[in-house]
């Protein structure tokens, strides 16, 4: 019975809930940055089980239903979730840095996001092309392809957090691949928006085409700031990078400024959604991916202040941080009533 309910659940696993570890990762580096360092352990600690058993959870699908897993691939609306586990790497890696300095494990954890970037973009967006029946326009694109930045900037951040910590020639290196990925990063984030924003205004949204994963539209500009802000604190030890610092800083404030033009958007479509549109407000796996965007708000606000000296900052960081804890508690209480409902279910089950 217990093996049934196991094999169940592998098969229904959503491909994005690695996204359960990105949230989780970045509000732990959050509230680290906000002086909490007993939650951000604690966060920590949670991070690196919720990772290894979304991992071990991934492998037995992989091993029991290769059909659905390719399925989910070439499918439009499930084949960006794969992208989570890119960031989640990203995000887990960029934790033991900044709060273990544990370079060793980081590194291993950049690799993994490496190579997860390399296999999945390509696969993921190639199968996507040649597939021969798409979905229109409305059907297929949604804030979840946006996960394809989040992927590469939580790429270009670990690089960045990694390089201050390598001797030369590495530093070098790793600034020059930090400096690519953000840079393709933000041109992906050009294409995919447009054809978002194009969705939104010339489409039909009904509420339940809203789905949380349209936070990333903020989320992926906070990681790209967090990443900018980065390569600014590190551009006096890469001369590329100096060079470039005007260029960078420019881009990074762009950044931010889109991100935090989404925030009131995506608050008054979720009103619209919850209160106007009646829509229910349950549990699903894809409000990690609302959490999340708050986590790297808040984040990518600290750095950019650091990096700039923009002081005026100083003062809203500690609210941004407790309203991704707040939405992180929120999420966690509903997945754990879930998980408690699930297992209550399996037992009840035989008996009846």
């Amino acid at each position: 019975m217990a093996t049934g309910v196991l094999r169940d659940a592998v098969r229904g696993l959503s491909p994005a809930y690695f996204a359960l570890v990105m949230a989780t990762g970045i509000v732990s580096i959050a509230t680290h940055l906000q002086g909490m360092p007993r939650i951000a352990s604690a966060l920590f600690c949670f991070n690196q089980v919720a990772y290894l058993v979304i991992w071990l959870l991934t492998v037995l699908r992989v091993l029991w239903y290769p059909r659905e897993i390719w399925s989910d691939l070439v499918d439009h609306r499930r084949g960006p979730g794969f992208f989570t586990s890119i960031a989640a790497s990203g995000v887990l890696g960029s934790q033991f840095v900044v709060l273990a300095r544990d370079y060793a494990l980081a590194h291993v954890l950049w690799l993994v996001a490496l190579v997860l970037w390399v296999g999945l973009i390509y696969t993921v967006l190639t199968a996507l092309t040649v597939k021969q029946h798409k979905p229109a326009l409305d059907e297929g694109i949604s804030g979840a392809w946006l996960l394809a930045v989040v992927g590469t900037q939580s790429v270009a951040v670990l690089s960045a957090n990694l390089a201050v910590h390598w001797g030369h020639p590495y530093r070098l290196e790793l600034n020059f691949l930090a400096l690519s990925m953000w840079l393709w990063g933000g041109m992906l984030y050009t294409w995919m928006i447009s054809l978002i924003f194009y969705r939104y205004t010339f489409f039909r949204l009904a509420p339940g085409d809203l789905s949380p994963p349209y936070w990333i539209n903020m989320g992926a500009m906070a990681i790209s700031t967090l990443a900018g802000a980065l390569l600014i604190v590190n551009a006096p030890d890469a001369p590329f990078l100096a060079s470039l610092a005007p260029f960078i800083k420019g881009f990074t404030v762009f950044y931010w400024a889109t991100g935090t033009w989404w925030i009131p958007m995506l608050l008054v479509l979720g009103v619209w959604r919850h209160v106007c549109a009646r829509f229910p407000l349950r549990y699903d796996p894809l409000y990690w991916g609302a959490v999340f965007p708050l986590g790297m708000y808040a984040a990518c606000t600290h750095e950019l202040a650091h990096a700039l000296g923009l002081a005026f900052l100083y003062p809203i960081l500690p609210y941004l941080a407790w309203v991704a804890l707040i939405a992180w508690t929120i999420t966690g209480i509903g997945l754990l009533r879930t998980l408690l409902h699930g297992a209550a279910a399996a037992v009840a089950g035989p008996r009846g």
